[in-house]
C-alpha cells in the first residue's frame, strides 16, 4: 500500500495523463471515424477510394510504428508540436480506422429502401445520411465503438515510451526509487481498470437507453 501512498502524486499525474490522452484521442477518433465512414459509403468514387486507403493503411500498420512515424517523422517536415499532441494524433488516427468500420457496418444494417425513399423525397446524400441512416445505425454500433475506445485507452500506454506522461510510464520512476515492481504494476493495472470500467459503464448506459433490443 505504501507504494501508492508514498507516490500518490506520481500516480496521479500518470493517471490524469492517460485520461487526457484517452479523452482527446477518442474525440479525434470519433470525428475522423465518422468522416471516413461517410467517405466509404459516399456516391463519389474518389471519396470511397480515400476512405478505403485510410482504413486499409491504418488497420494494417502496427501502432508503435505509427507513433514513430508521427512523433519522429512529422518534425522533419517542419511540424513541431508537444509530444502529447503527436500522441493524440497517432492514437486518434489509428483508432479512427476501427471506428469507421464499426460505423460502416452499422450503416449497412439499415435497409437500402429507407435511403432510396429519402432520396425520392428530394433529400441529398448528406441529409439522407444524417437524418435517416445514421440515427438508426447509431443504435447498433454502440457496443463496438465502446470496445474500440476501451482498446484506445489501453493502447495509450505506448505513449510513455515517447516521453509522454501517462500511467504505465510511472513504473520507471518508482523502479528507480527501489519500490516493488509487482506492487507498482498492480496499482498501475488498477488505474487502467478504473478508466476502462468507466468507459464500459458509459457505453452500457448508452446501449440500455438507445441500443437495439436483442
Amino acid at each position: 500500500m505504501n507504494v501508492l501512498t508514498d507516490n500518490f502524486s506520481t500516480y496521479g499525474k500518470g493517471f490524469l495523463g492517460t485520461v487526457e490522452l484517452t479523452v482527446y484521442a477518442s474525440l479525434l477518433a470519433l470525428v475522423l471515424g465518422f468522416v471516413m465512414a461517410s467517405f466509404r459509403v459516399a456516391p463519389v468514387g474518389s471519396f470511397r477510394v480515400f476512405g478505403t486507403v485510410w482504413v486499409t493503411v491504418l488497420r494494417n500498420t502496427p501502432l508503435t510504428l505509427l507513433f514513430f512515424a508521427v512523433l519522429l517523422g512529422l518534425p522533419r517536415f517542419g511540424l513541431v508540436l508537444p509530444f502529447k499532441v503527436f500522441a493524440v494524433l497517432a492514437l486518434g488516427c489509428y483508432t479512427s480506422a476501427f471506428i469507421c468500420e464499426a460505423l460502416r457496418s452499422g450503416i449497412n444494417t439499415v435497409p437500402k429502401g429507407q435511403g432510396e425513399a429519402a432520396r425520392s423525397l428530394g433529400m441529398s446524400f448528406g441529409q439522407t445520411l444524417n437524418n435517416v441512416v445514421l440515427p438508426q445505425a447509431f443504435r447498433s454500433v454502440i457496443p463496438p465503438v465502446g470496445s474500440n475506445l476501451i482498446a484506445l485507452a489501453k493502447n495509450s500506454a505506448i505513449a510513455g515510451a515517447f516521453s509522454v506522461t501517462e500511467l504505465l510510464g510511472t513504473y520507471k520512476t518508482l523502479n528507480e526509487l527501489g519500490y516493488s515492481i509487482i506492487w507498482t504494476f498492480i496499482w498501475i493495472a488498477l488505474g487502467y481498470l478504473i478508466i476502462t470500467l468507466t468507459i464500459s459503464a458509459f457505453f452500457n448506459f448508452l446501449e440500455k437507453r438507445w441500443g437495439v433490443a436483442r
